[in-house]
């Protein structure tokens, strides 16, 4: 589908996630807090938290911290106030990118994601300037070493999901925002753990990078994965997988 998936399918196989415990601890606890905030705290009514509840499971996440950040966007208990705000703009080679933050200080974050951006050879764009290229759906890549076809696409399907498509080594389980909770639990329920699972903002069209900007894209996407406040990013950029690997090697 895209070289986006490539990277997360990547970063899932090298343990990225595993080095990185202290920012993912971080990403999910704000998420829990909004989430409670927006919806309150009871997952059974609540899909939104119930689906980060599940997130913080997947990672270890000890309980009391998944409920002293639920009673924080509940207000009982006193905590850091985060707004969400969706960043658009450019990457390198004019891939399209879409920034998911959670932060505190709109000001500070956005001087710094145009500093970054910058840097690798981007920029910001003003809102709804790229946001016209991709569609809200829900997303789960299995590699295909862990999956039989015809068994992955009849749970997805019965479960509610709207298309199973092959991207060379991953299939890639497309859902409603609303049915990703219900399909994401019968895709584990096959015994199955996906490389990269979430409501993501599914490109319409790729970029195709290779050469100087398709390192550039890497290098950028790592930096954005590294910073405090970006939660997700989405892009439509489209890089060979030995070129991912190779820029993270």
């Amino acid at each position: 589908m895209s070289g986006h998936s490539k990277w997360h399918s990547i970063k899932h196989k090298k343990g990225a996630a595993d080095a990185k415990r202290g920012k993912v601890f971080t990403r999910i606890i704000k998420e829990l807090t909004v989430a409670a905030r927006s919806g309150g705290g009871d997952p059974d009514s609540n899909p939104r938290l119930r689906t980060v509840i599940a997130d913080a499971k997947s990672v270890n996440m000890p309980a009391e911290n998944i409920k002293r950040a639920i009673r924080r966007g509940t207000g009982e208990e006193p905590g850091m106030s985060y707004e969400e705000v969706m960043y658009e703009g450019y990457g390198p080679g004019g891939a399209a990118l879409m920034i998911d933050a959670l932060t505190d200080n709109k000001n500070r974050t956005v001087g710094e994601l145009r500093h970054l951006l910058a840097k690798y050879g981007g920029n910001l764009g003003e809102a709804n300037s790229v946001a016209w290229m991709f569609v809200k759906k829900g997303y789960i890549a299995v590699e295909k070493a862990q999956a039989d076809e015809e068994t992955l696409m009849a749970t997805a399907l019965d479960a509610g999901a709207e298309d199973l498509r092959d991207d060379v080594s991953s299939w890639e389980v497309i859902t409603s925002p609303e049915a990703f909770p219900v399909v994401l639990e019968a895709v584990k329920g096959l015994g199955l753990e996906p490389a990269a699972a979430e409501v993501a903002m599914l490109p319409q069209n790729y970029v195709k990078l290779e050469g100087k900007p398709a390192q550039q894209m890497v290098r950028l996407m790592e930096a954005l994965d590294d910073h405090d406040d970006v939660q997700h990013v989405w892009s439509n950029f489209d890089i060979e997988e030995k070129e991912i690997e190779a820029s993270l090697a």
